[in-house]
């Protein structure tokens, strides 16, 4: 057994760690160690703040858009309004023009119609003198006859045209 390697590595193994021990080697390591715990300690407490962060940037991101959609939404749904009672009002000049035109065009024509019956009245009236008077000159003679005529004409005439 003393001259086994197995043996040996062992005293060897245990006479380090004795050394170590004197040195304070296990000191310097378990403090190496505990600096080295807290520093990844520090990193993922770092880590999880800034996980914190992106996540609130991120549900402030998401607030945002859905409001920025909300608001288009809202300004789509004004403007098809605005553009349906533009339509509508635009409809009803429309319509109100074309009810004005229509009425001042009957209006025309019924004044057209008033003068286009004045005046065949007035033709009728004229065509019956001028036939009366013929007849009545044919028929009756002398100045008398003349007087009569013409007081009868104008009668006639005022009559007519009235």
């Amino acid at each position: 057994m003393l001259f086994d390697a197995e043996f040996w590595v062992a005293v060897a193994f245990v006479v380090f760690c004795g050394i170590a021990w004197k040195m304070g080697l296990f000191d310097q390591i378990i403090g190496g160690l505990d600096k080295r715990g807290a520093r990844v300690r520090k990193e993922l407490e770092e880590a999880r703040r800034l996980r914190e962060e992106a996540e609130a940037v991120l549900a402030d991101y998401k607030r945002r858009r859905s409001e920025a959609e909300r608001e288009a939404a809202e300004i789509v749904a004004n403007a098809r309004a605005e553009a349906e009672a533009a339509a509508a009002e635009g409809h009803a000049r429309l319509n109100e023009f074309v009810a004005r035109r229509t009425k001042a065009a009957e209006t025309k024509i019924a004044q057209a119609e008033a003068q286009a019956a004045a005046e065949v009245r007035a033709a009728a009236a004229e065509a019956a003198v001028r036939v009366s008077e013929s007849i009545l000159r044919e028929k009756v003679s002398g100045d008398a006859a003349q007087d009569l005529v013409r007081r009868s004409l104008g009668e006639v005439r005022t009559r007519l045209r009235a």
